[in-house]
């Protein structure tokens, strides 16, 4: 569905991200994790055209959407819920609602059944419905931005921190929603801090390091492994497991 080929950002004359290459097939979910300043959050603002890349391109179903603008990416089918969640606390529970649901929203029809599927998910926010989305707890606004994020029903939904800053039993929540939304057909590109979490949840995982791809492989045996994950923490040794794997993939094969 998604494929990010070479792609090189800069802010400024600081190079972000160096030759990303990653790809997302339908109904899947991939983690993309690693270190603070790493380029995870310059990486999804670049496929939803917040950023432009000066090298390389980004395909959604083999077209190039690199070269579009925000709200026509949307109209693609990719939705994206930010770091921080990007709600507007000023606003209520449903106007910041229908602000995700702006570009469709001549779609009534598909405005109610949107705001069914949310509601029935988080039955908090029907619950809050007329109340400034500021005043809620974290893990509401949370649940907000994720439900905004879901209603123009995106077929690839990206998630930058999920779990930033809530408790661990908001996270469980959110995390369950997470798969339940990804069994309901819509494939997901997740970046989180939590990176066990993501490997749970996630069928591939590609680790970024100062801005490049150092490692990419199946999630379940990473998590199995447990290597990587220590060498994240650890930092700087994510190319090293990077190697040893692929040396290990040429005697397998």
């Amino acid at each position: 569905m998604l494929e990010v080929k070479g792609i090189d950002v800069f802010y400024g004359h600081i190079r972000a991200l160096r030759d990303v290459s990653l790809r997302v097939g339908e109904g899947q979910v991939v983690a993309l994790v690693g270190g603070n300043g790493a380029g995870k959050t310059t990486t999804l603002r670049s496929i939803s055209a917040l950023m432009r890349p000066v090298h390389g391109e980004i395909l959604l179903d083999g077209e190039r959407i690199d070269t579009l603008r925000p709200e026509q990416v949307v109209a693609r089918g990719v939705g994206h819920l930010p770091e921080g969640r990007g709600i507007f606390p000023t606003l209520t529970v449903e106007e910041n609602l229908r602000m995700g649901y702006f570009t469709k929203r001549r779609d009534r029809d598909g405005w109610n059944a949107g705001i069914d599927r949310v509601t029935e998910m988080f039955p908090r926010l029907k619950e809050r419905w007329a109340q400034p989305a500021g005043t809620m707890s974290g893990g509401e606004q949370q649940m907000l931005a994720l439900g905004r994020a879901l209603l123009p029903q995106p077929r690839l939904l990206m998630i930058d921190e999920l779990s930033l800053g809530l408790a661990p039993l908001v996270v469980q929540q959110l995390f369950a929603a997470l798969v339940d939304i990804n069994r309901s057909g819509t494939t997901v590109l997740l970046v989180e801090q939590y990176v066990n979490l993501a490997l749970k949840v996630a069928s591939h995982v590609y680790v970024l390091e100062k801005g490049a791809v150092a490692f990419e492989g199946d999630a379940e045996r990473v998590r199995a492994e447990g290597e990587l994950v220590r060498a994240l923490y650890l930092g700087g040794r994510a190319k090293e497991v990077s190697k040893r794997e692929r040396s290990r993939r040429s005697v397998s094969a």
